[in-house]
């Protein structure tokens, strides 16, 4: 392997360079991490790369020994630190203590415990640079360091307190002044240099600094490691967890490695940045927003040739002194926002799913057809981006005070709180309202390529191939609890789950009224497609009309705090349930859940009891009743229409899955108290009781015989041949299912007549319902009728989705009508 000798020398020099505010440039590499006077100490190991690279020695050694020399300065600054702390504690309890055991436990708090994660870490780590071959695996190193983050979460959580606590006890006592203000490091190993002296606050900022710098490293590393050694996906997964700790951190402690200089010599640093949809003269665009310690800043990647760096072009940029969220007043008038109708979303969603099973199958093939596979990937990141245009909906409004205001669409309500509260908290402090000069707003501009911490929009296209998918399947969830509120409220949470690289809302539990400590133990099925991440939300539910906000789809109840957690599989994949507690801004709330993979939870098994309805096969159970329709399919018709015809997403929000639970038991059991539930139980979960009945059936409604008939139907081209062929089919039906399919077909139509209400068009209905009526039972799946279900979003689901959406489009088809006519192409099928 050839290396770039100017590069790797300056790669090295980075990791011990001096620490100041600049950013610097090595060739090709951006480096922005400032590190302090004593990490320019030369050690053994650097010295001994300047003689290997002329050896051609590869450049994951060097990341990696280059990262083992920073490691070990690291540990003596942590030891540094250790030092004072022993005696001072030891004179706590004495009659003349420097300071009180509280005072020495709130400073040094987690420091002990972050020495021997790296101390252990270096100790594992320099074996095997020293016995160096390509064949050398440290990714499961990696990976250790990063799952022990939840250290450096609670040193980050409690490093405010400690500094603005050494620096009283420093003014109160000139002992620990003295002490605090000159702390030894030592060199490294071998090293001629002699000791350092630093300040207690330099060392304590170090953990934090540590982070962000690790995070660069596996980045670094990832870049040199090929995709098929052991190490990568080991590496990725570290990187997720580093990456998602670093979003989490208290963001009041402002990230160095972010700072850039102004001509005046301001102090500016970089707080957060994301890719958000701007609605820009009616239009939707695609914006980088970069938040800074003073201003907002929203830019557009310019268009360069190829070869060339990439560069910003702003478009407007706020400081935060003149920053304000907009209310509209009932004067104000809305722009006009393009909504698409949710059924082309819905569509896009497939046809992405479609070329991702497409490119799978390319891959299996083996073929070598790597620009097949480029061609679906590029095709595939042109309809993601798509998808992350039109999806959002929900708005996000900042106005100039001395100006104009600008609109943003997000996608989800964490999000847009997310970026609302990490203005308002920089807006607390004493803020001056600054004027950019061209050349300043330039230089700002230029920094931002350099700054920015998220480099990619969040596509699929845009993973490496070894990074972990997602979950596909459903989720159970239960939300237990809360507690943590100083005052009685009114408290709800709502679930949301990442799909297509952007988040949605997928869950609500109920209401509870007045209290600082809810109980709602309710339970969730939820829908994953590729899902990576859980967010959960807590409201106040807010019943004052006077405050309501006029904005369209603005949730206008107040959020009382947020949090999310990942969905790691090896967790949730197992058939146990697993209890987790999110903390938010001082509430914890507790949940418990377990993933069902698609090819379990889609499975159609028979009922062993025949005395109930669920895992029945119709006939028996319309024969049973002595009724066309099932009883249970009436009811829960009747129920939807008397109160659900105007609730959003019907159908299409999950109901709770405990109170789905019960319903079922009582329609099984032939409950009397049937009638009493259906009235107090909340409409979602009587939906979804109904989409549970057709899941379950042991063949489908449109039953087994006639699947293969029906997607050959779907798929012809003449409008004549195609109705005689879908009408003959129907004919061919048993007479319960028949009937049923039906009455199941005018209801759907009459939800779908309140879609400016609802929100549920026929297409969103044909979407939930077509897989339900249609997908084949398990032993057709093993006659090949169609794919296995973990291929769920698959032609067979598109053409599923198609023949409901058929017959949903059909003028009103009656039982007699079919009956009477003999119009068809034969009596097989």
């Amino acid at each position: 392997m050839e290396v770039d000798e100017e590069k790797v020398l300056c790669y090295l020099d980075k990791v011990l360079e001096d620490e100041d505010e600049n950013v610097f440039e090595c060739g090709d590499m951006d480096l922005e991490s400032p590190l302090p006077p004593e990490d320019m100490l030369m050690t053994p190991v650097h010295r001994q790369f300047r003689g290997d690279i002329e050896k051609g020695l590869e450049m994951k050694k060097l990341v990696l020994s280059g990262f083992l020399a920073s490691e070990e300065i690291y540990i003596n600054q942590l030891e540094a630190l250790l030092l004072p702390m022993r005696p001072l504690k030891a004179t706590a309890t004495t009659s003349q203590p420097v300071l009180t055991i509280q005072q020495v436990e709130t400073i040094f708090y987690k420091i002990q415990d972050i020495f021997e994660i790296h101390k252990e870490f270096y100790d594992a780590l320099f074996p095997h640079i020293q016995q160096w071959d390509e064949k050398v695996a440290v990714g499961h190193l990696f990976q250790k360091l990063a799952s022990q983050l939840g250290v450096y979460k609670a040193f980050v959580d409690n490093y405010k307190t400690a500094m603005e606590t050494a620096e009283k006890c420093s003014q109160a006592n000139t002992q620990f002044q003295q002490i605090s203000e000159s702390l030894k490091v030592k060199g490294p190993k071998d090293s001629k240099d002699c000791n350092t002296n630093v300040t207690m606050e330099a060392l304590l900022y170090k953990p934090i600094d540590r982070v962000t710098r690790s995070t660069l490293v596996l980045h670094d590393l990832l870049k040199h490691t090929p995709k098929d050694h052991p190490d990568f996906p080991l590496l990725q997964d570290a990187l997720r967890i580093s990456q998602n700790f670093l979003s989490s951190i208290n963001e009041e402690i402002d990230p160095r490695r972010t700072a850039v200089t102004t001509p005046k010599g301001e102090a500016r640093q970089l707080v957060k940045d994301g890719f958000l949809v701007e609605v820009s003269e009616g239009s939707r665009k695609l914006r980088h927003v970069f938040l800074f310690t003073d201003l907002l800043l929203c830019a557009k990647m310019k268009k360069t040739s190829v070869g060339r760096h990439q560069q910003y072009e702003c478009k407007w940029y706020i400081p935060l002194a003149d920053l304000t969220f907009q209310l509209l007043d009932d004067s104000d008038v809305l722009p006009h926002i393009q909504v698409l109708p949710e059924h082309e979303i819905e569509e896009m969603k497939t046809k992405i799913s479609v070329i991702k099973s497409e490119i799978q199958k390319e891959k299996k093939a083996l073929k070598g057809q790597s620009r097949n596979v480029e061609r679906l990937r590029k095709k595939m990141n042109e309809q993601e981006s798509w998808l992350l245009l039109h999806s959002p909906t929900i708005p996000f409004r900042i106005h100039n005070k001395h100006g104009k205001s600008y609109l943003f669409l997000l996608s989800s309500d964490y999000e847009r709180s997310e970026w609302r509260e990490s203005i308002q908290k920089l807006q607390r402090k004493d803020l001056q309202t600054c004027q950019l000069s061209s050349v300043e707003l330039q230089v700002l501009t230029s920094s931002c390529f350099k700054l920015r911490t998220v480099h990619n929009i969040p596509v699929t296209s845009n993973k490496d191939d070894e990074e972990t998918p997602g979950l596909y399947g459903f989720l159970h969830v239960i939300v237990h609890s809360a507690k943590g509120f100083k005052e009685s409220a009114n408290l709800y949470c709502t679930l949301e789950v990442d799909s297509y690289g952007y988040f949605v809302s997928k869950a609500k539990t109920r209401v509870f009224r007045d209290t600082t400590e809810p109980q709602w133990n309710e339970e969730f099925e939820i829908e994953l497609e590729g899902s990576q991440c859980l967010r959960i939300l807590c409201y106040e539910k807010c019943y004052d009309k006077t405050k309501l906000n006029k904005d369209d789809n603005e949730i206008v109840d107040i959020i009382m705090g947020k949090g999310q957690v990942q969905l790691d599989p090896q967790t949730v994949q197992s058939k146990n349930w697993h209890m987790d507690v999110i903390e938010m801004n001082g509430i914890k709330v507790e949940f418990s859940m377990k993933f069902t993979s698609r090819d379990l939870s889609l499975k159609r098994t028979p009922s062993k009891k025949q005395s109930g309805v669920f895992g029945v096969k119709i006939s028996v159970v319309t024969k049973r009743e002595r009724s066309k329709v099932p009883y249970i399919v009436r009811q829960c018709i009747e129920e939807v229409e008397k109160r659900g015809i105007d609730e959003v997403g019907i159908y299409r929000i999950s109901g709770v899955a405990t109170d789905i639970q019960a319903l079922k038991a009582a329609f099984d059991t032939n409950s009397k108290d049937i009638l009493v539930m259906l009235s107090d139980m909340d409409i979602n979960a009587i939906a979804g009781t109904l989409k549970l009945y057709f899941r379950e059936l042991p063949e489908p409604l449109l039953t087994d015989r006639l699947y293969p008939a029906f997607m050959e139907g779907i798929a012809l081209s003449d409008p004549a041949a195609k109705e005689n062929c879908m009408m003959h089919l129907l004919r061919s039906l048993p007479d319960p299912n028949l009937i049923t399919f039906l009455s199941l077909l005018e209801h759907l139509k009459r939800v779908a007549d309140n879609e400016p209400i609802n929100k549920m068009s026929l297409h969103n209905l044909g979407t939930v319902f077509g897989p339900t009526l249609l997908r084949p039972s398990e032993s057709e799946v093993t006659k090949g009728h169609i794919t296995l279900a973990t291929d769920i979003w698959s032609h067979d689901v598109m053409a599923q989705v198609q023949v409901l959406l058929y017959y949903l489009q059909h003028p009103p088809i009656s039982f007699a009508e079919l009956k009477r006519n003999t119009l068809y192409f034969s009596t097989d099928v």
